[in-house]
């Protein structure tokens, strides 16, 4: 049995290393721009170019603690005309157009000698202040749409790749700088932007594009999301992120709080709710299922299939609701709290174990109800299904010619034996656990996984999905190893070599 286990868990890796790979490719392919939804804009009023450069040094500074200026993989198959560091530049747009100039040319070194060169133009804005005498000439309003307009079209060459639109954009830039004398510095920098643009369009190099090219990078975006950005064996000197061998999984987009945070307060009422409620099934399923299954076409096993079958048609929205109207209505019958679940006042921090069961019991019993209801046919139908196949066999009609009781030759032989179907359902415990019940929880008010996923998913808060994902993966591998485990303690003729 070790060996068995020793080898499944050897299993476990290559499977754990292709859920990471999944939810990598999802979580990097997902819409939108990370940056964009972590980044805090600066508030309140101010200059307007005040305000850009603001934005993009938090740009930055974001793109470096969520690991976006590193290469997404180990290694990259492109092409000889394409640098090995592209990946340094994150603006999508701002990519894109470089990766059409590179098609379009080919040559690298100028491209970049020209990207640079549209850098500083845009960074000679940020000192650039109108005189005196050329605000009271032209107007304060004038000079203002010269100064949006060319720091406009400077910005969007940045973007730009397709030449009848760059030669447009550099064309109006030089109109505009040559009417204001403040702009003599920008005009010098245009002026070498143009010469650099004209050195791409006349030294094409397209060739290069069809020899295929491998670059490798040791540190890349997705061993920084397992391993963190410190020591991959120890962890050490991580700054932004310990990684999710360490439970480290990352910020959440939507509330920028570390998303281990959110699970380890959600995750528990999830997991008391789904095992409550499982046990209690299992506890008053096994027995009905067996007791149906002893006295087929009976009395009781006809009664208790309609009555299970009932219950499992009703609703679990419908059922909660009726139960909060039943039993934590004033007008009827308050005998149960209708939403939370715990005190208003909160449980007092001296509260003994004790103290604090009593103050969350009463807010326990509706939803384990409704969690538990839809459960008992489901498990008594397998229960009776499989108590009757093995109750067929030869050696229950040996058992009970050698004179057994029937109880004996039902709960110690029978029962035993017919556990193997029910252990298969019990393996889905865990990975269900992770998913709380967005319809309980939210009806209930219950602070779960449910109802983070569901908010999760409406805001696209990405990392919390693939997060969950990637749990999910994780438990449902543990629990098949417990699964088969479990399949050797209730047969001794399962033996794993």
């Amino acid at each position: 049995m070790l060996r068995y286990i020793f080898k499944r868990i050897l299993i476990f890796i290559p499977t754990l290393i292709v859920i990471s790979l999944l939810a990598f490719m999802i979580s990097i392919n997902a819409p939108g721009d990370p940056v964009e939804r972590m980044l805090t804009r600066s508030q309140g009023s101010g200059e307007q170019f005040a305000q850009v450069r603001n934005t993009i040094e938090q740009k930055k500074i974001w793109t470096k603690r969520l690991g976006l200026d590193l290469p997404v993989f180990y290694f990259n198959i492109s092409n000889a005309a394409t640098p090995d560091t592209l990946y340094k530049i994150y603006s999508p747009t701002e990519k894109y157009a470089l990766q059409r100039l590179i098609g379009q040319y080919g040559n690298w070194k100028y491209i970049s000698a020209y990207h640079q060169a549209l850098q500083h133009l845009n960074i000679g804005y940020d000192n650039l202040i109108a005189d005196s005498v050329t605000i009271n000439r032209f107007g304060k309003n004038a000079v203002v749409d010269a100064m949006n307009l060319s720091k406009s079209d400077a910005l969007s060459l940045v973007s730009a790749y397709e030449e009848n639109i760059i030669r447009a954009k550099l064309n109006g830039l030089k109109s505009i700088y040559s009417q204001f004398s403040f702009f003599a510095e920008q005009q010098i920098i245009l002026n070498d932007v143009i010469a650099k643009y004209e050195t791409v369009t006349t030294n094409k190099t397209t060739w290069k594009n069809y020899i295929p090219a491998i670059h490798f990078y040791k540190n890349n975006q997705y061993h920084r999301w397992i391993f963190g950005d410190g020591n991959w064996i120890t962890g050490k000197n991580s700054l932004y992120c310990r990684g999710i061998i360490r439970g480290d999984f990352g910020l959440s987009y939507q509330t920028q709080l570390p998303i281990d945070n959110v699970i380890s307060e959600r995750l528990p009422w999830s997991l008391t709710f789904t095992i409550i409620s499982v046990l209690l099934a299992y506890l008053i399923s096994l027995p009905i299922g067996i007791k149906a299954a002893a006295k087929k076409n009976s009395m009781f096993d006809r009664t208790s299939s309609v009555i299970l079958f009932i219950l499992y048609s009703m609703p679990a929205f419908w059922f909660a609701t009726l139960l909060l109207m039943t039993f934590a209505n004033p007008h009827i019958l308050q005998i149960f709290p209708a939403s939370g679940v715990q005190p208003v006042i909160g449980i007092p921090e001296d509260a003994t174990f004790f103290e604090r069961i009593k103050l969350y019991f009463p807010y326990l019993i509706l939803p384990t109800i409704c969690y538990t209801y839809s459960q008992l046919a489901f498990l008594s139908r397998i229960t009776r299904v499989s108590t009757l196949e093995v109750i067929s066999q030869d050696y229950i009609r040996t058992a009970r010619a050698k004179g057994l009781s029937e109880h004996k030759v039902i709960y110690k032989h029978a029962f035993r034996n017919s556990l193997l179907p029910i252990i298969t359902v019990l393996s889905n415990i865990l990975p269900l656990a992770i998913g709380g019940s967005v319809i309980l929880e939210t009806i209930f008010t219950i602070p779960g996984m449910g109802k983070e996923i569901f908010f999760a998913i409406s805001n696209k808060d990405y990392p919390m999905i693939i997060t969950v994902f990637t749990i999910t993966g994780i438990l449902t591998l543990i629990g098949y190893l417990i699964a088969d485990i479990l399949y050797a303690v209730a047969d001794p003729r399962i033996s794993y070599k």
